[in-house]
């Protein structure tokens, strides 16, 4: 099959393309706005794009608090979505009141990030600190800007449990790491396989 993406005529009773682009790792990000109030939120467009220097970035699908307010203190956290904490990821997804916490929501505790404001979630194996670089408004191929920010952050700092750490390398098979698969599914590393790169 082939469908043209203006018209989304699939004739699927769901958009594939979220399914076709997967495993996709899961941005859990906490930010704070000027005033201070705190915003922990999943984001499944979400990947590393550099590493020396560390960058990272997420999508949001319209101007949410999240983007918001890194816009106004320009400083984030990703916080690393594991098998354990999934039912409490999830429930920080839920369309909460401005100003309602998302920590208190679901059960979860803030605890202090070491170079930036933005708390990360206790009881992460690993989070990323981040300082905004930049918030990209998207456009379509033809230059009609939607309601898609792309927000890319320098990672300043890396908290790792060390309970995770195994011969030196932070094991995600331990960790179980979450990713988010298309639809209502979702995949854990809980395997892994070796390919070496041919030289």
């Amino acid at each position: 099959m082939f469908y043209d993406t203006q018209t989304y005529a699939h004739g699927l009773p769901h958009d594939p393309f979220k399914a076709i682009v997967a495993p996709r790792p899961i941005g859990w990000i906490s930010a704070v706005s000027a005033s201070g109030a705190v915003n922990l939120s999943p984001y499944s467009f979400f990947n590393a794009f550099s590493t020396r220097p560390p960058i990272v970035g997420f999508s949001s699908e319209g101007l949410k608090d999240a983007v918001a307010f890194i816009s106004e203190t320009k400083e984030f956290v990703c916080n690393l979505a594991t098998w354990d904490m999934r039912e409490a990821m999830n429930a920080t997804s839920a369309s909460l009141p401005r100003g309602q916490s998302e920590f208190e929501h679901a059960g979860l505790t803030p605890e202090p990030s070491t170079l930036v404001k933005p708390p990360r979630v206790k009881g992460v194996p690993a989070a990323l600190e981040c300082r905004l670089t930049d918030i990209h408004q998207l456009r379509t191929s033809t230059g009609e800007s939607m309601e898609r920010y792309l927000v890319l952050g320098h990672v300043v700092g890396v908290y790792i449990d060390e309970r995770y750490l195994k011969d030196g390398r932070f094991d995600m098979t331990a960790a179980r790491t979450i990713a988010r698969c298309g639809y209502h599914d979702y995949a854990v590393v809980d395997e892994l396989f070796q390919l070496v790169r041919p030289s």
